[in-house]
């Protein structure tokens, strides 16, 4: 069984990128993942002033502290993205800039979407840079879901069958990912 983290950005009053978190969420329990939703809008750090490893020991609140230690012990996480003005959003970068060193070593598949058509893609090839300085692997499947007000309803059941046909290949990967790189570190451990 894995252990993934699903980190969502979205303070929005109406949000609609909750759907593709409940989507992938569903789809993780059904494959007997442990999930942790991540939702920035509910651990609510506040604006970046210091990151978790910056605190003293014990000092951290009590929720990043928690958190911390979800991530240190993820086998993966799955990142869900919408495109604000090309770019990822800014809840999410903050929420996950708080960490650093617990996120090595570990993969991320990205999940984008938006109203249109395009899927947030252009959200996805950012946020592919920022994990990647962040010490995490992405895997080269990302999923986007266009016209998301469409796609999937309020409880992120798909109006669409491609959508479950998609995502069984988007997870086979982050799995395999999963699987391999923690066996890696339980058997070489990590260059640093």
């Amino acid at each position: 069984m894995f252990k993934t983290l699903v980190f969502y950005g979205s303070y929005r009053s109406a949000r609609q990128g909750i759907k593709a978190a409940r989507f992938i969420i569903n789809q993780l329990h059904q494959r007997n993942h442990e999930v942790i939703f991540v939702d920035a809008k509910e651990y609510d750090f506040g604006i970046l002033d210091r990151m978790y490893k910056e605190y003293e020991a014990g000092q951290a609140p009590t929720k990043m502290t928690e958190l911390a230690e979800h991530i240190r012990t993820a086998d993966g996480f799955v990142v869900i993205t919408g495109e604000y003005n090309h770019s990822i959003q800014p809840g999410l970068s903050n929420l996950m800039d708080h960490y650093l060193e617990e996120y090595y070593f570990r993969p991320t598949g990205i999940v984008s979407y938006s109203v249109g058509g395009f899927g947030g893609v252009r959200a996805a090839i950012q946020l592919r840079s920022f994990l990647g300085e962040m010490g995490m692997v992405t895997i080269s499947t990302m999923f986007a879901i266009s016209k998301i007000k469409d796609s999937l309803d309020e409880l992120g059941t798909p109006q669409e069958a491609s959508l479950t046909k998609r995502v069984g290949q988007f997870l086979d990967e982050l799995e395999w990912y999963e699987e391999a790189l923690h066996r890696q570190r339980r058997e070489k451990g990590t260059p640093y």
